[in-house]
């Protein structure tokens, strides 16, 4: 008789769960392909490793300048396995899955967490339509990807299985280096719990990391990344930038932003903190060796507060499920506690149970109203489907126009240089010259660059330009305003080919240049 009570208890649990990895599916296929800059650089990769032309961005230059080689490796696969060449649908269905991994993950990391199911399901179903999520599964990111890597390594952390944890926590370094925050907590924890260096986990990890770090090493000379070093050099930021920024994001996780002022964004700031502070307590006091997880927003907002990078958008996404969980989970502590000590006795039990239950309920209901409105359901360019708002990709269409005119003039051993080099270097295959450096490097001789030239945080030097001596070059206007349209010796060199109207970061169109036919 037990046990047939069990089925029945689990049974509607399992449909609960169906359909939440139904609406995870649905919000991120639903949209369409809203493929964000960046991926394309992560494509071109994966393209020419299964076309014979090396890990490699531009063919004979082995410069690593993607952050995630396990995406990479991914996408490669997938690509050789079902024939397909069209990456960025490869990515969005890769992304959907991982995306609705994540959302089950998250649910079963906050039923272990919260013992019980109110606040589990409470941060899955928000993270199932988070517009952090949602916009770069469909921008073709290895977001949703890495944050399932980190939930299901916290899982593992807790569960006691600890060789599993070597394995996923290997895995997530190789999606994205900023994952090694969380890693590096819950590792530190390992050694403290076990006193001693858990060397078999070690041998474990470090095997599944040893493929890398030798190809890495021997092909790249160095198996990291060489974008986050040409990013800092790159682009100029206040000191403080960093920190507001992520500020600004722990006070909205919701979007509350389109519906509170200022002050009211403030207060709900201190209502969050004090709200993950509860629910941390309360972890805590259960299970000490949940410190890593309760404490990985805050880690994560003082490293990128302290490194201050410029924040691109997919930067803010790995947090937020632990701080949707760390939220619900002090809300859920603090309504229990409140409609206890209201309505107190053993007649009074199931009415607290109600009652506390149709309160979160109502809090919920409330964060995913916020989190929708930052939908919208006919989107300005693009597919028109709901999508978030934040799924913006204008800047990509008018760099897709871009590419298409410089193909009608290029050579195919033409040269190309670009600020961002994402839809240009996947859409016109040409020789690429970055003019950020993340895969070619020697511009970072070139950064940092005289102040002035600078319009908004990121400036082309002209000696830049003149020393790589590009066929083409592409620009938003604001990138040169300052320095490079100006100079003499530019202007001598190269000739307008087009300019695509555009007001992108104030920009006064995207320009496009060619070399002039009687350069000097």
């Amino acid at each position: 008789m037990n046990r047939e009570k069990r089925r029945n208890r689990i049974k509607p649990e399992w449909l609960l769960l169906t359909g939440l990895l139904a609406l995870a599916l649905t919000a991120r296929l639903l949209p369409g392909q809203r493929i964000v800059d960046d991926a394309y650089i992560t494509f071109r990769y994966a393209r020419n490793l299964i076309t014979g032309r090396g890990f490699v961005y531009n063919p004979g230059e082995r410069v690593l300048g993607t952050t995630t080689p396990l995406y990479t490796c991914l996408l490669a696969g997938l690509a050789l396995v079902t024939g397909s060449r069209d990456f960025p649908a490869l990515a969005v269905g890769i992304n959907a899955l991982s995306g609705a991994t994540a959302v089950g993950l998250l649910y079963v990391l906050g039923k272990r967490l919260a013992e019980h199911q109110a606040p589990a399901l409470g941060a899955a179903l928000l993270w199932a339509v988070a517009p952090y999520s949602v916009t770069f599964a469909i921008g073709g990111m290895e977001t949703d990807l890495t944050i399932g890597l980190l939930l299901a390594t916290a899982y593992a952390h807790l569960s006691g299985k600890t060789r599993t944890l070597a394995v996923l926590s290997a895995l997530a370094l190789l999606a994205r280096p900023d994952t090694a925050i969380l890693v590096g907590l819950i590792w530190l924890d390992q050694i403290f719990a076990q006193r001693r260096i858990p060397w078999q986990e070690g041998l474990i990890a470090s095997a599944v990391l040893a493929p890398w770090a030798l190809f890495g090493t021997l092909y790249f000379g160095s198996p990291l990344t060489n974008s986050m070093s040409a990013k800092t050099v790159a682009y100029r930021l206040p000191p403080e930038a960093g920190f507001i920024r992520l500020l600004q994001h722990y006070a909205t996780p919701f979007f509350e932003h389109r519906l509170l002022p200022s002050v009211g964004v403030f207060f709900v700031l201190v209502l969050y903190c004090a709200l993950c502070i509860l629910g941390g307590l309360n972890l805590f006091r259960r299970e000490r060796r949940t410190w890593p997880i309760t404490i990985y927003p805050l880690a994560y907002f003082a490293t990128f507060a302290a490194a201050n990078p410029l924040i691109f958008r997919w930067y803010l996404s790995p947090p937020l499920p632990f701080y949707f969980l760390l939220i619900l989970i002090g809300l859920w502590t603090l309504i229990r506690c409140v409609v206890g000590s209201l309505w107190k006795g053993n007649a009074n039990g199931l009415r607290r149970k109600a009652i506390s239950l149709m309160v979160f309920a109502f809090c919920t209901a409330t964060a995913a109203t916020l989190t929708l409105n930052g939908w919208e359901l006919h989107p300005d360019h693009g597919p028109v489907r709901p999508a978030p708002r934040m799924a913006w990709f204008q800047l990509e269409r008018l760099y897709a126009q871009a590419a298409d005119v410089v193909l009608s003039h290029a050579s195919p051993h033409s040269t190309l240089c670009a600020g961002d080099i994402g839809v240009l270097g996947y859409h016109t295959d040409l020789h690429i010259l970055d003019a950020v450096g993340l895969v070619t490097p020697e511009v970072a001789n070139h950064y940092p660059t005289d102040p002035d030239i600078y319009v908004i945080n990121y400036a082309i030097p002209a000696d830049l330009i003149l020393a790589l001596d590009p066929d083409f070059i592409v620009i938003l206007e604001v990138y040169g305003r300052l320095g490079l349209l100006p100079d003499p010796r530019f202007q001598a060199r190269y000739q307008l080919v087009t300019k695509i109207e555009a007001d992108v970061y104030g920009s006064d169109g995207m320009l496009i240049f060619g070399r002039a036919l009687a350069s000097p």
